[in-house]
């Protein structure tokens, strides 16, 4: 019989579930809002296998040896591991929309997205302060490490601060989803940094907007019109698979 390869991330690993810890320690203390979720909703019961990140890349497979209310202790069953970072990385530059950006940074987070900059463009109909802003961010941050979980990563994406649309034209590898683009396979080759897509509002960027970002490659989604919510999804992936395909494994 034919020995099966070791896990190279926790989604390969035979767990039960998926946590984050602070450190990658010999024993772990599993309490708060992660104690809880895995005591009193997903019921672990001693003896069962999960894995564990610290969100960086690094991981290992832990042991359920003790459960208490809201409170788990996990022990190391195995030595220190680290998942590989991709070699093209993707990333999002998303317009702010009306119903915000929750399910677009989930959804992206499972895709394997590595990075989100939430824009402020011209025809966006929403107008955060810098208040606003600012916890909708720390939200968007705790939706990353939620998805990231879920989907059993061994990182958590980076979650930026809102910024200018200014801010990013220049970034490199930076496409510009549009009807008119050209197919994935048709883009440049991305740069050390990788690629960065730029998804606009649903009113689509303004005219100065655009001819900021002339130089940018515009990248083609398919052959419909994608919704607000579902081009950043849709744009992560296509690029994500023309990463895997410049780049086997």
């Amino acid at each position: 019989m034919t020995a099966k390869p070791p896990a190279r991330d926790p989604a390969d690993a035979n767990a039960v579930a998926h946590v984050f810890v602070e450190a990658l320690d010999d024993r772990c203390e599993m309490t708060g809002a992660d104690g809880h979720h895995l005591q009193r909703v997903r019921r672990l019961a001693p003896g069962e296998m999960v894995t564990a990140a610290d969100g960086s890349g690094a991981w290992r497979g832990y042991e359920v040896i003790e459960v208490a209310t809201g409170r788990l202790t996990l022990e190391a069953r195995d030595d220190l591991q680290f998942a590989c970072a991709p070699r093209v990385a993707v990333s999002l530059a998303v317009a702010l929309t009306k119903g915000g950006l929750d399910d677009v940074v989930a959804a992206v987070t499972e895709l394997g997205v590595g990075r989100v900059t939430p824009v402020r463009t011209s025809r966006a109909v929403v107008r955060w302060d810098e208040g606003r802003a600012r916890r909708a961010v720390a939200r968007l941050r705790s939706v990353a490490r939620a998805s990231a979980m879920q989907s059993r990563r061994a990182r958590i994406p980076i979650v930026d601060e809102v910024v200018a649309l200014s801010a990013i034209v220049e970034r490199s590898g930076l496409v510009v989803a549009a009807r008119d683009g050209v197919l994935a396979s048709q883009l440049p080759a991305p740069g050390d940094d990788g690629w960065t897509v730029l998804v606009g509002p649903e009113g689509g960027l303004a005219p100065d907007e655009l001819a900021a970002l002339e130089s940018a490659p515009r990248l083609r989604l398919g052959p419909h019109v994608l919704r607000t919510s579902t081009a950043p999804a849709a744009a992560v992936a296509v690029l994500s698979a023309e990463a895997a395909r410049l780049l086997p494994e």
